[in-house]
């Protein structure tokens, strides 16, 4: 009958000498535990490196790579060559004082260009013109309205009261239409025109323009432009 107990060491072999496997390493809190956790947080660290690299690579490779050419972003049509305010162009303001319209060079200038009785489009133009001023907050000070008037013709009570920012600005129409140009099809009283703080004219939007993608427009050249 055997005397060993389940408790008792076995037979042939020395009490208290290690089994042959090393014992497992005791977990410290808050550190990576074997081979494995090290890889794993050396692969988050290269994920944070790449996803803080992304934006400038992008801007690289667009730049470089892909190179977005001017215009191709915006609305209105640009200018090109620019087309500078001529020193000739003479104008009467409200006062009946005489004026160069380069003097008004400094702000961004949106421009209309229409006879004094204002018909409807020109009303929506005078309208839209406003509105895109005042949808630049802050900003709108860099921006001025100005109506271009083609005749000394009397302007009604109520588009003087309504529109009380705008200059409204007698000019001789051969002038104005040797200077601005007008898309084909169309006539110079049709369009809203840009004008920045150089004194270039710069930018012709189309007939029956999109207020909003006006405003798209001027709100980035407000944003990027260090002038006016």
């Amino acid at each position: 009958m055997s005397t060993q107990t389940p408790r008792s060491p076995e037979v042939g072999k020395p009490a208290g000498k290690p089994s042959g496997k090393p014992a497992a390493a005791k977990a410290i809190p808050g550190q990576p535990n074997g081979p494995g956790s090290w890889k794993r947080g050396r692969w988050v660290l290269l994920l944070l490196a790449v996803i803080c690299a992304a934006p400038i690579a992008v801007s690289y490779f667009m730049y470089y790579v892909v190179k977005p050419t001017g215009g191709s972003t915006n609305y209105g049509a640009l200018i090109d060559p620019q087309r500078p305010i001529p020193d000739s162009l003479v104008v009467t303001g409200e006062d009946g004082k005489a004026l160069k319209l380069a003097s008004l060079h400094g702000r961004w200038l949106m421009i209309s260009v229409d006879g004094s009785a204002c018909d409807k489009a020109c009303v929506t133009k005078l309208y839209f013109m406003r509105q895109i001023r005042a949808a630049q907050g802050p900003e709108r000070e860099r921006v001025v309205e100005v109506w271009l008037r083609t005749d000394a013709g009397k302007v009604a009570d109520v588009i003087q009261t309504a529109y009380p920012n705008t200059d409204m600005l007698i000019a001789d129409p051969a002038q104005v239409a040797a200077w601005l140009p007008a898309d084909t099809g169309t006539r110079i009283t049709d369009h809203i025109y840009l004008v920045d703080p150089n004194g270039n004219l710069m930018m012709r939007f189309p007939k029956d323009a999109n207020p909003t993608k006006i405003k798209g427009d001027l709100t980035k050249l407000l944003k990027w432009s260090t002038i006016g």
